[in-house]
């Protein structure tokens, strides 16, 4: 079993998503959770942006104990000061930096050539390599990058002192099969496995899990990710998601990682308040119904025994939830239930009538109160022969 770092973008990818701005106080509040949680790097912002966001950093660093602290730069020298001024009380500083690499990014944004991109990062890295011991090296847009090309700016960078590559998936473009494809051909023609190995998926086709759990196949041993998936355009890898997988399979990716698990539901939901925007229902681990189920079948499963349905325990994640919910889809066994935890006596009560009052209050209603179901249950007694 191999350790899988967890490094976590809530705080500079997350928030660089429309409507997903937040607070100073909310972003301290959200850095020392994670810390908390045991995540192994923190990308606190992007020092080099504005004011406002450099000074923040520098109160997360303050405020972190145990977490790699970093600060996003571009490849620009005087950025990089800005990172470095950010993060340097931390007590594990770094700085991450980055330059586009695919042709249509270096020819249409960055209006350069290869060569010279491939002197900014030797200039650059080593630049920011001054400053400190942890320094990230990304590759913006690497899976549109040509792979031999990729390799020399992989080594390029490496040689400047680069401890982590991080391979991103900028725009959510490739696929399992292509990332594998071309992961393995990095790794046999680059010299990135004498240095950490990271990946960030974008979700724009939604496959930034399955792309992310294909790179730990091939050997990345850190992944970059965000609380409840929020990110630019569709989003980032889900933090929540790696870890379950992880957790669940760790039989067949051989992994595992830090992450104190218990706590992946108040840090989502703190992620939520911070920034005023909840995630869906159906969402996986944290959203509402990750581990209710209102169809009868499903209920008796529960039931009986809740591994019949449940591949994942609620609790191992911070959930306190009641599985059950009653339904227009429910069946007999999950009514029982209900008439056991308020406290009657289910023999006293017509079963299948109780169903299908109940059914038909469903008709017209999503949800029932306790008041509701006992005037039911009131409706459904059995009726007793008393002898003259």
């Amino acid at each position: 079993m191999r350790k899988i770092k967890i490094f976590d973008t809530t705080l500079r990818d997350g928030e660089q998503a429309p409507d997903y701005k937040m607070s100073k106080e909310g972003k301290i509040v959200i850095a020392k959770k994670l810390d908390e949680m045991r995540v192994d790097v923190i990308e606190a912002g992007f020092a080099g942006s504005n004011i406002k966001d450099s000074e923040t950093i520098k109160d997360i660093a303050k405020n972190v104990k145990n977490t790699i602290v970093v600060s996003l730069s571009r490849c620009k020298e005087s950025e990089i000061d800005v990172a470095y001024e950010a993060v340097k009380d931390a007590v594990k500083p770094g700085i991450h930096v980055f330059i586009a690499t695919s042709d249509i990014h270096i020819k249409d944004k960055l209006h350069s050539t290869r060569e010279e991109v491939i002197e900014i990062v030797r200039r650059c890295v080593s630049y920011a390599k001054g400053k400190c011991e942890y320094i990230e090296f990304s590759l913006e847009d690497a899976t549109r990058t040509d792979k031999d090309y990729a390799c020399k700016v992989i080594d390029t960078a490496i040689e400047a002192g680069a401890n982590v590559i991080n391979i991103p998936d900028t725009v959510g473009f490739i696929t399992p099969i292509e990332f594998t494809e071309f992961l393995t051909y990095i790794k046999g023609h680059s010299r990135i496995n004498e240095v950490e190995m990271s990946v960030l998926c974008h979700n724009d086709l939604g496959l930034a899990t399955s792309n992310t759990m294909t790179a730990i196949r091939c050997g990345a041993n850190q992944v970059e990710c965000t609380v409840n998936g929020i990110g630019e355009r569709a989003g980032n890898t889900a933090l929540e998601q790696v870890v379950a997988v992880l957790k669940t399979r760790g039989d067949l990716f051989q992994a595992y990682t830090d992450i104190d698990t218990k706590k992946i539901k108040d840090i989502s939901d703190t992620v939520i308040e911070v920034t005023g925007n909840p995630v869906q229902k159906n969402y996986p681990v944290v959203g509402l119904n990750a581990f209710r189920h209102e169809a009868g079948i499903h209920q008796d499963g529960i039931i009986k025994n809740p591994e019949t349905y449940e591949i994942m325990n609620p609790v191992d994640y911070g959930v306190d939830v009641d599985g059950i919910v009653l339904g227009i889809h429910s069946g007999k066994s999950a009514f029982i239930r209900k008439i056991i935890s308020m406290g009657y006596n289910p023999e006293h009560y017509d079963i299948y009538e109780v169903v299908r009052l109940s059914k038909s209050f469903f008709e017209e209603n999503d949800s029932i109160t306790d008041e509701e179901f006992s005037e039911i249950l009131s409706n459904a007694q059995k009726k007793v022969l008393v002898k003259a």
